[in-house]
């Protein structure tokens, strides 16, 4: 059969399925695993407590004066010239069409700013970060013409709950931040009996309170730190509310430790289905240069670089150009004949097992090379590179010519 493009999609139509590689090629380690379901944590027994009509004050101790410090989470907002500045020709810090651009603080302290590199700003002053990125800028000589300010303040938060109309959690910023100024910023308190009402402050595992009246009354101006939590409540006692905050605290340590279990007991599922799945792959891939596992083969023969056996693959159709400029290694110009190449196939029918067809492609004209890429190879087909007519008389001349050599040395001789 001629190896035209009709006699091509005749012969890609016969019956053949490649070999299919195991299930766990094509499987993931991540897919299986599942996490397991969250444990329960228990009720908190601190819920109701009684009222109380008499109420301690105790205050907590003064915050020594301090400039606010950069934190994890900051946002600052650094500024250059808008136009013709050097850090904006030499650096691309901004964009052509802005003179300010923010940077977050990331978890290690720093803030990544281009041709700069990272800068460590976190626990410093205003002042003091840019005394940073000042000395940053002149050891990657850039004109250090800039200047700095927080534009978003997420490090250093207050939270405020209980009795009030929003509970929230307030940002410290460059200006102290206290307790009534919290508690306006939360909707202030629902209550309207400011006689028995009760403002808690938990701070470093200490519990303060003061009576709400002394608080709208003006009496006690309390400046809050960082992580300070604010309670309102008229039904607390000093004693209950400190179990309350422990409570609080220990179950959401527990919710934590036993979410972080969960993500390690996960890792460990995929870590031991990656490695069975790794293990299974290896020893297939061994089975199989052992020759111990299954595989189809077409073979290479006749004036071919190298005569030997072709892998089809595994999932998929081998072609004909793939076998002959594969492993192969392509046609012997010298010996070959491209007019004559063969693929030999017997039938697939058990009633006609001795027939067989051969197709043949003529690779004289280049074109026709083109339909090599397109014919599908089968298991067990016979790819055929006849030989040349003038070889033939090549190899009589080259088996005649060391008798002659020989047959002339001894005559010599003689």
């Amino acid at each position: 059969m001629p190896l035209t493009a009709e006699s091509v999609l005749v012969a890609n139509r016969a019956p053949y399925q490649p070999r299919q590689l195991p299930a766990y090629f094509n499987q993931s380690a991540g897919m299986s695993g599942t996490m397991s379901g969250p444990v329960t944590a228990p009720t908190g027994a601190f819920e109701q407590i009684a009222r109380t009509d008499q109420v301690d004050t105790r205050l907590p101790p003064p915050l020594p004066p301090s400039s606010y410090k950069i934190g994890v989470g900051d946002v600052v907002l650094l500024a250059t010239p808008k136009s013709g500045s050097t850090v904006e020709q030499l650096t691309g810090i901004l964009a052509a069409q802005s003179s300010r651009q923010g940077y977050t603080v990331q978890d290690d302290g720093s803030i990544s700013i281009p041709n700069v590199g990272r800068v460590m700003i976190a626990g410093q002053t205003v002042d003091d970060a840019e005394a940073t990125l000042f000395q940053k800028f002149l050891d990657k000589q850039i004109d250090p013409t800039f200047s700095l300010e927080i534009a978003e303040f997420h490090s250093k938060r207050v939270a405020v709950g209980g009795d009030v109309a929003a509970p929230t959690v307030v940002p410290i910023t460059l200006t102290p931040l206290t307790l009534d100024e919290a508690l306006a910023a939360a909707g202030g308190a629902r209550t309207a009996d400011t006689n028995t009402a009760v403002v808690r402050l938990y701070r470093a595992g200490k519990l303060y309170q003061i009576p709400l009246k002394s608080l709208y009354d003006g009496n006690a101006r309390i400046q809050l730190a960082p992580d300070d939590s604010i309670f309102v409540d008229s039904a607390y006692q000093l004693d209950k509310a400190a179990s309350y905050f422990e409570e609080q605290i220990k179950l959401a340590n527990f919710k934590q430790v036993e979410r972080t279990s969960r993500l390690q007991a996960l890792e460990t599922e995929v870590t031991l289905r990656r490695a069975e799945l790794d293990e299974k792959r290896q020893t297939f891939n061994t089975r199989l240069q052992l020759e111990s596992e299954a595989r189809d083969y077409a073979y290479l023969t006749g004036e071919v670089a190298k005569q030997s056996r072709f892998p089809l693959p595994y999932d998929r159709k081998a072609s004909l150009a793939d076998a002959i400029y594969g492993s192969g290694g392509g046609l012997v110009t010298a010996k070959s004949d491209p007019k004559h190449i063969y693929v030999l196939r017997g039938s697939a029918e058990p009633m006609e097992y001795d027939s067989i067809t051969a197709w043949h492609i003529d690779a004289r004209n280049a074109a026709s090379l083109l339909l090599a890429t397109r014919f599908e190879l089968h298991a067990n087909d016979v790819i055929f590179v006849a030989t040349q007519p003038v070889a033939h008389w090549g190899n009589v001349v080259n088996a005649i010519t060391p008798s002659l050599i020989v047959s002339s040395a001894n005559a010599a001789a003689n």
